[in-house]
């Protein structure tokens, strides 16, 4: 019996029960180790993200035979001068036009109050019963409103300031880009040949699934904010700059960053001039199909391979386990958990097929 397929996963399910179960008795026993990883967690992740976007430009560098200590400190000074550029020429503009945003939040509540309550009124679809919170909704508006851009920029701010504000950061992009390919055969050195082979082939696994993920989704995220910006400014839309950044923000998001990064503009844009709101819709799906059959395809490929459905579900869970970064860490991490048991599962049919030839 126990070499029963249904057996061994019910007693599979049993030991993982009674390791969850006694790692919540000896929970004070990795409260050190979890303070240590969470100290080192943000400049490891803010570290290993620029790792992925630097590294290929590291590599063209090093195809021209520039020394590796030479091609990062050029990395390095083409970061400064694009903070430099952005502080310099991109802040100014994206702040005023926020302010004014800010600023006139009051009236288009006003203007969505009344455009609802002329609604209601010359209606007969919607039932009475519903009308009530109809009203409560619209009542509050302007409340929420306001309460909407604080909300974004304590987000946005903590999130920037909590990773960028870390000096830690730029040394540990320094050394993963000095040292980063000497770790695998680090490791390897201490396993026998069987075991080495399966790790580098798990590493490499590991590797090209951050790299198209990290590296298409920042693509993905630059693309579309640009194609909206031109958009926006040539239908000539009150606060293209600030909308597309936000776009741009939001497109980190897997799946459901773009219907976020819509909202806003819609809004703006109803209130501007209601025939604009029916163009940024038009806009946005343009942008969404470029990308979603140009840029995606050649950048991200098939290397995740997750069901739409998987990450609807993995989203709505980290967000409300994790907030705003669980909602931007959990298809990576899912994605490299998936690689890992891919990974062994594979192993585990190979030695199955060795061991039972047919």
């Amino acid at each position: 019996m126990i070499h029963k397929r249904w057996f061994q996963v019910i007693v599979t399910a049993i030991l993982l029960s009674l390791l969850v179960l006694l790692l919540n008795q000896i929970h004070f026993f990795f409260e050190p180790i979890l303070t240590y990883i969470a100290a080192i967690a943000v400049p490891l992740i803010g570290g290993g993200i620029l790792f992925y976007i630097s590294r290929p430009m590291l590599q063209l560098l090093e195809k021209y035979r520039v020394p590796r200590i030479l091609g990062i400190l050029i990395i390095f000074l083409l970061y400064i001068f694009i903070g430099f550029l952005i502080t310099r020429f991109i802040a100014p503009i994206a702040q005023e036009q926020f302010t004014k945003l800010v600023d006139n939040i009051p009236d288009m509540a006003e203007m969505l109050s009344e455009t609802v309550t002329y609604w209601q009124q010359n209606q007969d679809i919607i039932p009475s019963e519903f009308n009530s919170t109809i009203d409560n909704v619209v009542n509050n508006l302007e409340t929420y409103l306001q309460g909407a851009p604080t909300v974004i920029i304590n987000v946005v701010s903590q999130l920037i300031g909590f990773v960028f504000a870390l000096v830690l950061i730029p040394f540990f992009l320094f050394f993963m880009l000095k040292d980063g390919d000497k770790l695998v055969p680090f490791i390897k050195q201490f396993l026998n040949n069987r075991a080495a082979k399966s790790f580098e082939k798990l590493a490499r696994s590991v590797d090209y699934t951050l790299n198209a993920f990290i590296l298409g989704q920042m693509t993905v995220s630059i693309v579309v904010g640009l194609l909206l910006l031109i958009g926006y400014m040539i239908i000539g839309l009150k606060y293209a700059l600030t909308l597309a950044l936000f776009a741009m923000v939001m497109n980190v998001i897997p799946f459901v960053g773009p219907f976020l990064a819509v909202i806003p503009a819609l809004l703006v844009g109803l209130f501007q001039d209601p025939i604009l709101a029916v163009w940024v819709a038009v806009i946005t799906i343009i942008a969404q199909q470029l990308e979603g059959n140009f840029v995606s395809p050649n950048v991200m490929g098939k290397a995740l391979s997750i069901h739409p459905l998987t990450i609807i579900t993995l989203i709505l869970a980290a967000g409300s386990l994790a907030g705003f970064l669980g909602l931007l860490f959990a298809i990576p991490t899912y994605a490299v958990l998936k690689a890992i048991i891919s990974h062994f599962y594979e192993e585990w049919l190979e030695r199955r097929e060795t061991t039972n030839p047919e």
